[in-house]
């Protein structure tokens, strides 16, 4: 995306500003979250943990000089299970610093279905660690038992609670406390990372990214009921992402909030 440009928008919860424009499949009670074929899981561990790591790694340092602050946070639960929050301002970028960070872990995410749409590449998106959302109610039980399936075996989730890119954003969106059900249910702790842009060089007017992770959170078991403890849990992700973003110092795109 061009430097300088500035970006309107009206909705910091619906609007969707990537570049890729994909008509979305259907995800339904027929889409199979998990494989159990050898060749397929052979593949998929071929594809996520060793052939991509290099490209991962050197398109994270080289082109946004990636440095991580907190990764030590993660070494105690590398043996367990966890979900990780994180802000959505890459298109590919996002999926790199999270899984970078806590390699060799792995790490999937949960994902819109258009992630896994592009004609040809699904299976390969998937191998990667893409877990679509499903498009209708009949496909939730496939969908949560993957989840589940992934935690136990203490691989690590992310989960992007903006839900839509806002390239090189600089802020955090409000986000909704429905997708903190998920590490309460399974009882996991849950991280944050939350992707700051920064200055360097000689006239401070480049940009690199600078990721801090924060936690482990856990909900307040002695709140009542489900709901509340989704509040509380999804506030103190919030809170932590908000006051790590005004690490923030330089705008590479701009937005604007039409009047």
């Amino acid at each position: 995306m061009e430097k300088g440009k500035i970006i309107y928008y009206k909705d910091e919860l619906n609007e969707e500003f990537s570049e890729a424009q994909i008509t979305p499949r259907a995800i339904d009670e027929n889409y199979k979250y998990i494989h159990k074929n050898v060749i397929w899981n052979a593949t998929a561990f071929l594809l996520q943990n060793i052939l991509s790591v290099p490209i991962k790694y050197l398109y994270a340092k080289i082109k946004f000089r990636l440095k991580y602050v907190g990764k030590e946070k993660l070494k105690p639960y590398k043996k367990q299970g966890y979900f990780i929050y994180g802000n959505h301002t890459q298109a590919f970028a996002d999926t790199f610093i999270t899984s970078n960070s806590n390699y060799p872990k792995k790490n999937f995410f949960i994902v819109n279905p258009e992630n896994v749409s592009i004609k040809g590449l699904g299976n390969t998106v998937q191998m990667l660690g893409a877990i679509p959302i499903p498009t209708n109610k009949n496909a939730m039980k496939n969908f949560l038992d993957c989840v589940e399936d992934k935690i136990n075996r203490g691989y690590s989730i992310t989960i992007f609670p903006e839900a839509h890119i806002w390239p090189y954003y600089t802020k955090i969106r409000p986000f909704k406390s429905v997708s903190f059900k998920y590490p309460i249910k399974m009882k996991a702790p849950v991280f944050s990372i939350t992707n700051t842009y920064q200055s360097y060089g000689k006239n401070n007017d480049r940009v690199k990214i600078v990721s801090y992770i924060d936690g482990p959170f856990f909900p307040d078991d002695s709140l009542e009921n489900v709901k509340a403890k989704q509040d509380n849990l999804r506030n103190q992700v919030y809170d932590k992402m908000v006051e790590r973003s005004k690490n923030s110092n330089i705008e590479y795109v701009k937005y604007e909030k039409k009047v």
